[in-house]
């Protein structure tokens, strides 16, 4: 909870350790929070704010958590996305 806490303080100028970009998603803008052996996969909005997509501990599962993890991310951050430009009033 207080990696949390930190992000939504720091917001997009918080960096390593605690926040690292996903270099291996279609998402530019995909990062991880890593506390410990948690990972928390999140992006910002085009309005900045922070979207916790999916998380897990991946301890034991270092590379197979990625895999799995990632294309959820990025479902949910499209779906996500459709959402708020609806709300938004289009574009």
């Amino acid at each position: 909870m207080q990696a949390i806490d930190l992000l939504a303080e720091g917001g997009p100028g918080l960096g390593r350790p605690l926040v690292d970009t996903i270099t291996a998603s279609r998402l530019q803008n995909l990062k991880e929070l890593r506390p410990g052996t948690v990972r928390i996969l999140f992006a910002f909005d085009p309005w900045r704010s922070s979207i916790l997509l999916v998380a897990g501990d991946k301890a034991g599962r270092w590379n197979t958590w990625y895999r799995q993890a990632i294309p959820i991310a990025e479902q949910r951050y499209e779906v996500y996305m459709k959402e708020r430009q609806a709300e938004e009033g289009g574009s």
